[in-house]
């Protein structure tokens, strides 16, 4: 497990105009396989919940997840550690806005699509539809950030939108809140209601 955050880590280093050299290096010391190439670390964090609760170590498969930070990286992390880098296979989750964009920067990486999987707007999106506004309130009031929810509802912008897109947006106000719900609302998932996307990309790993 260390060695899989530390090829993560140095993947990243890379990714921000580093050598690529200790990328290398631990890649053939961790065996890694298989790149989960993912938007962020709410969606990192969705995938690993998921993948303990099915009984997977990751990492001691040779898979690595890792969080690109936007959409706008995906032809520099598939060119890195796809076909033309690591040689790698890649897997992932885009938004269906941003499939246009991962399609072209696959393309150019010269990575195949086959791996990648389409959450309609986003994988909070599809965690809110599968749980229902009225669990995702519930684990909200558990967590004791009811008051805070009720806060965002009184706010004049808010007002009039439909519950499920309150609930995204009220996800990403605070910072590290969209992590900490991407693991809690995976929890709280029965098996027959994880979200074809996530369940299609854990099964393809």
């Amino acid at each position: 497990m260390a060695d899989m955050r530390a090829f993560r880590d140095a993947v990243g280093d890379w990714a921000n105009g580093g050598s690529g050299r200790v990328a290398r290096e631990l890649a053939a010391e961790s065996a890694v396989r298989t790149a989960v190439l993912l938007e962020g670390p709410s969606d990192h964090a969705a995938v690993e919940t998921l993948a303990a609760r099915r009984g997977r170590n990751l990492a001691a498969e040779g898979v690595c997840v890792i969080a690109m930070g936007g959409a706008m990286s995906i032809a520099r992390y598939a060119g890195l550690l796809g076909p033309p880098g690591l040689g790698l296979r890649l897997a992932g989750l885009c938004d269906r806005g941003e499939q246009r964009f991962y399609e072209r920067g696959l393309e150019r990486a010269g990575a195949p699509w086959q791996g990648f999987f389409v959450c309609e707007a986003d994988l909070e999106d599809e965690l809110i539809r599968a749980l229902g506004t009225a669990g995702v309130e519930e684990i909200i009031r558990a967590e004791g950030d009811l008051r805070a929810w009720q806060t965002f509802l009184h706010q004049p912008a808010h007002h009039g939108r439909p519950r499920q897109q309150q609930l995204r947006r009220f996800l990403g106000t605070k910072k590290g809140r969209k992590i900490r719900y991407g693991h809690l609302l995976v929890e709280a998932l029965s098996p027959d209601e994880v979200p074809p996307p996530l369940d299609a990309l854990l099964t393809s790993l």
